[in-house]
């Protein structure tokens, strides 16, 4: 047993034991708070700062695209939205439910939140709603207020005021892709509902329309909720850019084409500045600046119009005989003379194969002054021949056939300029006569763009080599200075004169094209691309006419001109797909589009009658689509052995039966 001494003795080493420890474990923590609050003070004070007060990004508004007036093509408006920030939220599915109870959120609503969730930053905003009216922004700002991770914000959407008129030529702007974000690394990529340009002069000057992101700190609660705001750094908006086009006149165009599948492209000789670049038909770029709806995308896919496709840049046509200007200028340079001639019966003889002209009874004796005006192919096949596929090659390049210009537009289509050279390249074959015959009248291998033929008509017209552009100079700055083509006025002038018949003499073949402006005169060449012949077979079972052809398989219609003939300013090509005839049709539009640059009062009246005759073919085509959806359902209703014996759908016709027949080809 031990003593009261021992007892003593050994409590005091115990004590002194756990005193030690305890003073050990004192001094560790008091060694750590120093170092944390000396060493690391800084880092843990900046911690608790970002917990209580969040950074967020002002995307910029997008600059403003304004025509040659300064009128607005496409702007922003006003967009009330709903976002939420994934690791601020607890449960998505209550914080849907709790959304729901004031905006109505269907199945690929839910979709795509998840689905953004799901790809993004969980402290990136996700976008649940836009466009949102403001009695519901109102009702949200009220109801949602206090839910972690919710929040109504106010940003800008594009807007464009005419719509399918400049979707080709504008473009218009979307959700940047992943591959884009990894490419720029730029947070605003993936910042909810950040658009940038994806096509047309929005994707070639996005840089500059895009502008510069500003931020805004703000005190949060640990919920999230902003309890007030610290500071702000304001966005930079992009700038404004001005642009060549005339809204008016590219409105006039486009409703002038009514339900065509064309171009028209109008450039101004003195400048290069291109006035009015139409492709109709089109798309609503207010609809591409959302999401496309599946519904609609797979319409516009399988339209035979190709409203996706800009045609005026990127379409490539044979220019028919709106090249036989070239031609005719390659043979002045190569020593033939205006008077030279050749006794037109309607066809050209190479060998065993016989070459036709338009006017199958032939022209009689033609010269270099009536071949244009009465667009005789047989004076060209002949004179073509003899000058060569190389000489007329080279006045094309020189006239800007097949060249790409410096325009902010995506996807220019260069064309083709056969020689013999560019065979042997690309087949590896000799160049044949015949094949200089269909080039010497704008067939066979040639291929251009409605912006070629533009260019190379206000060429033709001021003898200088002139450079189209669509970004309008600054003001006050000296107009552009056009090397000349250096072709001898003389050559020109016997041109431009043919070109004068073709519109103003009695036997020319677009006498519909004459201005009806007193004192401005119209110069202009038709042309007829064919895109197949009708066989002997067919004619034998009366298949004569080019409309009796599916459509799909009627000749281009085009038309070049100039104006005024006394003193060149406007320059216009015209190509109307599958358009039958030059002469009878691509014509009058460039009449009346020149016409609105002198007379817009007078031009404005041809719409009346154009646009009527379009809205009863819609109404008809209307109603034949709900008299064949009726059937079909009434189809279906029927026995099996009755619907094999139903009849067919009426058909509609587009025209009385009686109506007279074009000519089977016409320029």
């Amino acid at each position: 047993m031990r003593s009261q001494a021992e007892r003593e003795q050994s409590f005091t080493r115990r004590a002194l034991v756990l005193g030690g420890g305890m003073g050990l474990v004192g001094l560790t923590l008091t060694s750590r708070l120093t170092y944390l609050s000396i060493f690391e003070g800084e880092q843990y004070r900046l911690a608790s700062e970002e917990n209580r007060v969040q950074l967020r990004l002002i995307p910029p508004r997008r600059g403003w695209i304004v025509d040659r007036s300064g009128k607005p093509l496409a702007l922003n408006r006003p967009d009330y939205r709903l976002e939420l920030i994934p690791e601020q939220i607890g449960d998505l599915d209550t914080v849907l439910a709790q959304i729901g109870k004031v905006l109505p959120l269907g199945f690929e609503d839910e979709l795509r939140i998840r689905a953004d969730i799901a790809i993004q930053p969980s402290y990136m905003p996700v976008e649940v709603a836009r466009d949102l009216d403001w009695r519901t922004f109102a009702a949200l700002n009220v109801k949602v207020a206090d839910v972690a991770g919710l929040r109504p914000v106010r940003a800008f959407s594009r807007v464009y005021p005419d719509a399918d008129h400049f979707a080709h030529l504008l473009g218009y702007v979307g959700a940047p892709t992943p591959e884009q974000y990894k490419e720029q690394k730029d947070p605003l990529l993936i910042f909810p509902g950040f658009r940038i340009g994806k096509d047309g002069i929005e994707r070639r000057a996005d840089k500059s329309l895009r502008g510069t992101a500003g931020a805004q700190r703000v005190e949060v609660t640990a919920r999230g909720k902003v309890v007030r705001e610290l500071d702000t750094r304001g966005d930079i908006p992009g700038k404004t850019l001005r642009l060549t086009i005339d809204r008016d006149l590219q409105n006039f165009t486009a409703r002038r084409l009514g339900d065509n599948s064309a171009s028209v492209i109008v450039i101004d000789c003195l400048t290069g500045d291109v006035l009015t670049m139409v492709s109709m038909p089109a798309y609503d770029p207010n609809i591409f600046s959302t999401r496309v709806p599946t519904a609609l995308w797979k319409e516009l896919q399988a339209d035979d119009h190709n409203p996706l496709l800009n045609k005026s840049a990127m379409g490539l046509y044979p220019p028919g005989s709106t090249f036989k200007m070239v031609t005719a200028l390659a043979a002045l340079e190569a020593g033939i003379t205006p008077d030279q001639g050749i006794d037109c019966n309607g066809r050209y003889r190479l060998g065993n194969n016989t070459w036709h002209c338009h006017a199958r009874r032939g022209h009689g004796f033609v010269d270099m002054q009536s071949a244009l005006p009465k667009s005789c192919d047989v004076y060209f096949y002949a004179f073509g021949r003899q000058v060569g596929v190389d000489a007329i090659a080279a006045m094309a390049h020189r006239l800007g056939l097949g060249q790409k210009f410096d325009l902010p537009l995506p996807g220019q289509a260069s064309g083709i300029v056969p020689s013999t050279d560019w065979k042997q390249q690309r087949y590896g074959k000799a160049w044949t006569i015949g094949e200089t015959l269909n080039t010497s009248i704008g067939q066979g291998y040639l291929i251009a763009n409605p912006l070629q033929l533009a260019v190379m008509t206000a060429r033709l017209a001021s003898g200088n080599a002139v450079m189209p552009r669509l970004i309008a100079a600054p003001d006050g700055s000296p107009p552009p200075v056009f090397a000349s083509l250096g072709i001898p006025e003389d050559h020109l002038a016997i041109v431009r004169q043919g070109m004068f018949d073709v519109v103003n003499a009695g036997i020319g073949t677009a006498r519909g094209a004459r201005s009806p402006i007193g004192g401005v005169h119209f110069a202009g060449k038709t042309g007829t691309a064919q895109v197949r012949r009708i066989s002997a077979a067919e004619r034998r079972t009366g298949v004569k006419r080019n409309e009796a052809l599916p459509w799909k398989q009627r000749d281009h219609a085009l038309f070049v001109a100039f104006a005024p003939t006394e003193a060149p300013r406007y320059a216009v090509s015209v190509i109307i797909e599958h358009g039958i005839a030059g002469g009878r049709y691509a014509a009058p539009i460039a009449r009346d589009v020149l016409t609105f640059l002198y007379d817009p009062a007078r031009a404005l009246k041809t719409l009346g009658p154009i646009e009527a005759a379009l809205a009863a073919k819609r109404g008809a085509e209307a109603q034949e689509k709900a008299l064949a959806a009726q059937q079909a359902e009434e189809a279906k209703l029927m026995p099996a052995w009755l619907r094999a014996e139903a009849p067919m759908p009426p058909s509609f016709e587009t025209g009385p039966a009686d109506a007279p027949a074009p000519p089977a080809r016409e320029d």
